[in-house]
């Protein structure tokens, strides 16, 4: 069964519809207000530190974009909402009008652009594995037999539920309701490595009880971009957005956000991710695809 086909069965049961009027701008505009989302955490994209305010990357991307909404609509004092979300719960609470952006870490792919659009690619990952140092997990055969954690409605469950079929691994794959969730999983010793894109990984694992005792091991199973998600069939409110993106990376402004959040210490430790930015990412300040993974 498809993702799309999925998705809609969720929609329904939830007694949500999927009409909802793919006018954006016009709707921010009636009701004066634009509500975003945020994730808890997402680090560094998009996660909190403790209040209920969220910071990170993807949060500034954000706020920069409704700057330009405001310009656009020529509303200086409009209303911002922000609501969390799950990347179970994300999907279907855009498709149905309740949040009208997110800019979190949601992988741009063929299959979730049936149901939603997405932005010009602002990041690149790929699957891979945290495991605590004492567990002997260097990579995928190190745990044929064991318990591997992922979180639930994201992409790297998929991958690695086939990966584990395709390797004939016999793994038991458990879904936290979080990544907070599935990271706790293995510090608890009910999981031997949680799979999930790299930056994430090594996001928890900065601001996690014991960072040093824990590790990011295994091959890249897929390079996936991540992009802003907004409703299908709104080319205004597309061109907006990615106007936004590619005025940031055009401007220079993009790579300094780029270096605080990844390459700079963060809070809420102050830890430095020390990730230079990839090929693919320097590419695309070039390019401002918005081309999916399959």
């Amino acid at each position: 069964m498809k993702f799309s086909i999925l998705m809609t069965a969720a929609l329904l049961a939830a007694g949500i519809t999927t009409g909802v009027s793919a006018q954006t701008l016009k709707k921010i505009a009636d009701g004066n207000k634009i509500t975003v989302s945020y994730r808890e955490s997402s680090i560094p994209f998009s996660y909190l530190t403790g209040s209920s305010k969220a910071v990170g990357f993807s949060v500034e991307l954000t706020d920069a974009i409704i700057d330009d909404v405001r310009k656009k609509l020529q509303k200086p004092n409009l209303e911002v909402a922000t609501m969390p979300v799950t990347s179970q719960n994300r999907i279907p609470l855009l498709m149905n009008g309740t949040y009208d952006l997110e800019c979190g870490s949601t992988t741009n792919n063929s299959a979730r652009g049936k149901d939603v659009a997405f932005s010009i690619n602002m990041f690149y990952t790929g699957t891979r594995l945290l495991t605590k140092k004492t567990s002997g997990v260097k990579n995928y055969a190190d745990l044929a037999k064991k318990t591997v954690a992922s979180t639930t409605g994201t992409t790297n469950a998929q991958v690695i539920r086939k990966y584990n079929a395709d390797k004939n691994l016999d793994m038991q794959v458990i879904l936290g309701k979080d990544h907070d969730d599935s990271l706790l999983l293995v510090e608890s010793d009910r999981a031997a490595a949680f799979a999930m894109d790299d930056i994430l990984l090594f996001g928890l694992m900065a601001n996690s009880k014991n960072p040093a005792s824990l590790q990011v091991v295994g091959d890249s199973l897929q390079v996936e971009p991540y992009a802003c998600m907004l409703r299908k069939d709104d080319p205004e409110f597309k061109e907006l957005v990615d106007g936004a993106i590619a005025r940031l990376m055009k401007s220079g402004e993009f790579t300094k956000m780029y270096s605080k959040w990844f390459e700079s210490p963060i809070p809420p430790k102050g830890t430095n991710l020390s990730l230079p930015m990839s090929q693919p990412l320097k590419d695309n300040l070039k390019a401002m695809s918005d081309k999916p993974a399959m």
